[in-house]
């Protein structure tokens, strides 16, 4: 089949690009292909009782498929340049946000009517952080939940079925450039053609985006790897920052090594789950807007930001490895007492059920120091005694440490300011290109990458209308 536009990955960048096209003309045939399943298939089989840790599924239902890794979080889409990726350098620091808040009005429009915006304009907190050497990030927040997230995809999904082909269970192995301009999207089923080609395959596609942009020798450089733990304590610790900004991006510089630490995707009331990236397990949150399915703690990320230099070029690779560690110690996730950790020991499933907080996930009793570079976990002490004087309580023996969460962050590719390749109408977006770190910037790129070749066809019609008959 031949299509105007074929888009490969059906994440937030995917969705909403093909929304755009279709918003901005009508007549394009579009196609998006993507390698997990349509969303009402996508079930994760951890039940916590049947099947208690990960099975390792042909694509992981909490990574791939429609709403990409983002269909199962909580739903937060951070509207700011303070974080999220770096699309502003590309596109213009008010032309990213105006993208953000269209991606916003969209999101309210199909279900989230009731969702709050949360912001952290004018809060107490920033003077109070910085008061501790700490620094509250601005933003803004649309929370959906896990529950409103998804009905807002199934209503994007449903609004989209009748304008664009969908084929889901269908990897990609290659992208070809034809002779003469266009694209060949090669799978184990045949060969499909495009006259542009959007790629949106979010992290979990970090690998098989590095070797495109090595088969088409597109250019690209090293990006930052994150490595840390996901905490869970008692939401009540942390509800004087969270009944107000929901998600506070709290950043802090370490005495001893001065390396970023940063909390990270903040589920009040939520839950602890399990994340497989490329076969190595790890840790993630999600968290509820449904009163009923909320739980009793919070938790959030706190991960340590790391750079290489020349000649190392590998991150993910230097992070795959400490989380194969955890994997093969702990049979998956470890968690850890926090007290247990500053004791030196490592926690067992006796002090676990003894302690105040009941872990929402079901992990293995471990020790962390084992599988963490100690300059990381030095950094993550360094952070929660540092959270612990503007939420007291962080510190606590109980506080659970789970481990290791890694957030692994796409080779950055060369793109122009229209986010396209070397290759005309070849463009990356979202979390797979390396520009973007969230659903709202993801998102944004997706609309203006779609407002671009939709201009750009505009603009061919216009020209073409304006040759007289008989010189086409």
């Amino acid at each position: 089949m031949h299509y105007d536009v074929i888009i490969i990955g059906a994440g937030p960048g995917g969705i909403f690009s093909a929304y755009e096209l279709t918003r901005q003309n009508e007549q394009l045939k579009i196609a998006v292909f993507e390698a997990g399943n349509a969303l009402e298939r996508r079930k994760c089989p951890i039940d916590g009782k049947t099947v208690k840790s990960c099975v390792n599924c042909s694509t992981c239902a909490i990574m791939s498929g429609f709403g990409g890794a983002g269909a199962f979080s909580d739903g937060k889409y951070n509207i700011t340049n303070d974080f999220g990726g770096t699309l502003y350098e590309y596109i213009g620091k008010s032309t990213a946000l105006e993208l953000m808040h269209y991606v916003d009005q969209i999101n309210v429009a199909h279900g989230a009517q009731g969702t709050r915006l949360y912001s952290t304009a004018g809060t107490k907190f920033k003077k109070r952080c910085l008061q501790n050497k700490l620094h509250l990030l601005d933003a803004s927040v649309r929370h959906l939940g896990t529950d409103m997230n998804y009905i807002v995809l199934n209503n994007l999904y449903q609004e989209l079925n009748d304008k664009v082909e969908f084929r889901f269970g269908y990897q990609v192995d290659h992208i070809r450039v034809l002779d003469g301009g266009g694209y060949g999207i090669e799978s184990e089923k045949g060969v499909d053609t495009c006259s542009r080609c959007i790629v949106s395959v979010g992290r979990s596609g970090s690998k098989w985006m590095e070797n495109v942009c090595r088969e088409l020798s597109i250019p690209t450089k090293s990006n930052r790897v994150d490595i840390g733990v996901r905490v869970e304590l008692p939401a009540e610790i942390f509800s004087h920052l969270t009944d107000e900004l929901y998600e506070g991006k709290i950043v802090y510089r370490t005495e001893k090594f001065e390396d970023s630490v940063r909390t990270f995707c903040m589920n009040p009331y939520g839950i602890v789950v399990n994340e497989n990236t490329n076969g190595i397990i790890t840790v993630n949150g999600h968290s509820y807007e449904d009163p009923k399915k909320q739980t009793e703690n919070t938790n959030f990320a706190l991960l340590v930001s790391k750079h290489f230099s020349e000649p190392f070029k590998d991150s993910n690779g230097y992070a795959e490895s400490i989380a194969r560690l955890s994997n093969m110690l702990g049979g998956g996730v470890i968690v850890q007492r926090f007290g247990d950790l500053m004791r030196g020991r490592r926690s067992n499933r006796d002090r676990i059920e003894e302690g105040f907080v009941r872990p929402t996930l079901s992990a293995t009793p471990g020790d962390l120091s084992l599988v963490l570079p100690k300059r990381i976990l030095d950094g993550i002490v360094e952070m929660i005694y540092a959270l612990d004087k503007i939420a007291p309580g962080t510190a606590n023996d109980d506080t659970l440490l789970y481990g290791v969460e890694v957030k692994f962050y796409n080779m950055e590719v060369s793109l122009n300011e229209s986010l396209e390749t070397c290759y005309p109408g070849l463009y990356v977006i979202g979390d797979g290109s390396g520009v973007t770190h969230s659903l709202s910037h993801a998102s944004a790129s997706g609309v203006y990458v779609a407002r671009q070749i939709a201009g750009a066809l505009k603009n061919k019609a216009d020209r073409m209308g304006m040759i007289p008959d008989g010189n086409m």
